[in-house]
C-alpha cells in the first residue's frame, strides 16, 4: 500500500508567464478604468482567453487581492534590487516614485478590497511592515552614505510620500510626482 502522497505540479512556464501578463494587465486595466472592468476585457488586454483567466483567478476578488500582493512583493524586490544597483539617494529615489504608482493602484484596488470584508482587508495588515521595512532601509542607506540628513526618521520621509501620492488621481499626475519626490529628497538633505 503507497501513504507517500502525490507530489504537486509545478506550473508550466507557459501558465507562469500568461499569470503575469494577466497581473499587470489587471494592474494597468483596474488604474485605468477602475475595478468594474469586466474580467473579459482584462483577458482579452492580456492576450488570453477569459477560461484562462478564470483558472488563474476564479473570482474578481481574487484577481484584485493577488494584483495587491503583486505590487507590494515589487516594492520589496525592488528595494533590494536598487540597494543592490545603485547609488543609496538614487536607489531612495528611484524606489519612492515605485511607491507612488503602488499608491496609484491601491487607491482603486483598496476600496474593492475593502467593501469584499466590510473593512480594512487584512492582504493590508501584512503589507505595511513589507513597505516600511523597505523605505527605512532605504534611508538608513542614504543616511550612512552622507545623503540625507542623520535625524531624518523613516517614517515621517514614508508619511510625507503618503502625501505626494494623493496627486496619483490628477492628469499629468507623475510628472507631479516626480517634482514632490525631488523636493522631499532636496529637504532631507543635510544642513537643509
Amino acid at each position: 500500500m503507497n501513504h507517500s502522497t502525490p507530489k504537486e505540479k509545478k506550473p508550466r512556464a507557459d501558465a507562469l508567464r500568461n499569470r503575469e501578463r494577466i497581473l499587470e494587465e489587471a494592474k494597468k486595466a483596474f488604474t485605468r478604468a477602475g475595478a468594474d472592468i469586466s474580467l473579459e476585457e482584462v483577458a482579452r488586454q492580456a492576450g488570453v482567453g477569459p477560461g484562462t483567466l478564470y483558472r488563474h483567478f476564479p473570482t474578481r476578488d481574487a484577481l484584485l487581492e493577488s494584483v495587491y500582493r503583486a505590487e507590494v512583493e515589487k516594492l520589496a524586490k525592488e528595494e533590494r534590487r536598487l540597494s543592490e544597483t545603485m547609488p543609496p539617494i538614487d536607489a531612495l529615489k528611484a524606489w519612492m516614485l515605485l511607491f507612488v504608482d503602488y499608491i496609484a493602484t491601491k487607491k482603486i484596488i483598496a476600496p474593492a478590497l475593502n467593501s469584499l470584508v466590510g473593512g480594512p482587508s487584512k492582504v493590508f495588515e501584512s503589507s505595511g511592515a513589507q513597505i516600511v521595512d523597505a523605505i527605512h532601509s532605504l534611508v538608513t542607506r542614504a543616511i550612512e552614505s552622507g545623503d540625507i540628513r542623520a535625524d531624518l526618521d523613516p517614517l515621517d520621509l514614508f508619511r510625507a510620500l503618503v502625501g505626494v501620492s494623493n496627486v496619483a488621481s490628477a492628469p499629468d499626475w507623475q510628472q507631479s510626482a516626480r517634482r514632490l519626490v525631488d523636493i522631499l529628497l532636496i529637504g532631507s538633505r543635510p544642513g537643509a
